[in-house]
């Protein structure tokens, strides 16, 4: 699987609509099971962190 671009990052980021703290916790949250599954991808595609 390809490695998301800082790109595709920025789109995440602006196109998902919710407060900042929200928005900080899915970052966490997403990349915490992308380093549990040790993949590019936590499966939650279009949310932030992912």
């Amino acid at each position: 699987m390809p490695r998301p671009s800082l790109r595709a990052v920025f789109q995440n980021w602006n196109a998902y609509e919710a407060p900042l703290r929200t928005k900080m916790a899915l970052v966490l949250k997403n990349n915490a099971i992308k380093l549990k599954n040790r993949s590019n991808c936590c499966g939650n595609h279009g949310e932030p962190g992912c």
